[in-house]
């Protein structure tokens, strides 16, 4: 059972024309509004790799509606935990060259009380499934919302034996690895941020996940983009490594989040280390060939993991 978890959901609107011209009215040839946040894409290829996930966020307006509407459409089980703020609209703008240019809105700040529901809406739904769920919960944190959330919801679901799996940024980041996640995914500037170092090859990329797993995580990965993706299953094993593949890019948006949800459908399937990490960078790169992130097509992960090699770094 996967539990997605979206503080910050949102209504991803991709707009594409032949070239963004700042200052001046530029004229969209296509728009596609789907739903949004890193939660709801995690939920989109979880649904696309077999799976029956459980999407929860905060929802609110026209916009909230929308949101929980689209993610029915797709098959996903979506509650939410209402707020009076409306969910916020994003915007990616891709041109002809690929370009890809992203105006995201800081999102509706929930107040105290329904703060305080979406926890207690969370640890049923943790209490409900028990040690057969997986908890994935993805993105930043909206205005209000305290800086201890994921570290909080992290022990509320130890507590009744679920796994869980992160996916955030900043000091809410460094607050969930005291509380041991059981998997962090970061990018390279989230993780040179949180480690203070800079990953510019192998060597450091290996060397910042170890400090990841030292300072509380039980497993962690670091995408690099077009540089490959890292992964260590845990402390005193080996780090992995898989190199990209050639695609035609539309847009990577989402594509962190497509290997996340392969990396929790893995662990669930009960995967080898090997096909775990083949998995999660198909994904990845199936992400690149969507119209929209997190709406990647099966036929292009199986083919794609054809042609991903995983080596074991020292």
């Amino acid at each position: 059972m996967f539990v997605c978890l979206s503080p910050n959901p949102a209504i991803d609107k991709r707009l594409r024309l032949a070239r963004l011209v700042p200052g001046c009215v530029n004229r969209a040839t296509e728009v596609h509004p789907a739903p949004g946040g890193k939660a709801a894409h995690v939920a989109m290829v979880l649904r696309t790799l077999g799976d029956d996930p459980q999407w929860i966020g905060f929802a609110g307006g026209a916009s909230g509606q929308d949101l929980l509407s689209g993610l029915r459409k797709m098959g996903i089980r979506a509650s939410a935990v209402a707020i009076e703020q409306p969910t916020r609209v994003n915007l990616e703008i891709i041109d002809d060259s690929a370009s890809v240019t992203e105006i995201l809105e800081p999102g509706a700040a929930p107040s105290e009380i329904e703060i305080a529901s979406f926890l207690v809406a969370c640890e049923e739904l943790f209490a409900q499934f028990k040690r057969r769920a997986i908890v994935i919960a993805s993105g930043s944190l909206p205005p209000g919302v305290p800086e201890d959330f994921y570290a909080n919801l992290i022990t509320r679901a130890h507590s009744h034996g679920c796994r869980f799996f992160l996916d955030t940024n900043g000091e809410p980041l460094r607050r969930a690895l005291e509380a041991g996640p059981d998997f962090v995914k970061l990018n390279r500037e989230e993780a040179e941020w949180l480690t203070a170092s800079v990953i510019a090859d192998p060597h450091s990329a290996v060397a910042a996940i170890r400090r990841l797993l030292a300072s509380g995580a039980k497993s962690a990965a670091i995408s690099l983009g077009e540089r490959g993706l890292f992964w260590c299953p845990g402390n005193a094993q080996p780090v992995y490594f898989a190199p990209p593949v050639a695609v035609q890019v539309r847009s990577s948006v989402g594509s962190g989040d497509s290997a996340v949800a392969a990396f929790a459908h893995a662990t669930a399937a009960g995967l080898p280390t090997e096909e775990t990490l083949r998995l999660a960078a198909a994904c990845g790169a199936a992400n690149c060939l969507a119209d929209s992130p997190g709406a990647l097509r099966a036929a292009d992960v199986h083919r794609l993991q054809k042609e991903i090699r995983v080596e074991a770094l020292p």
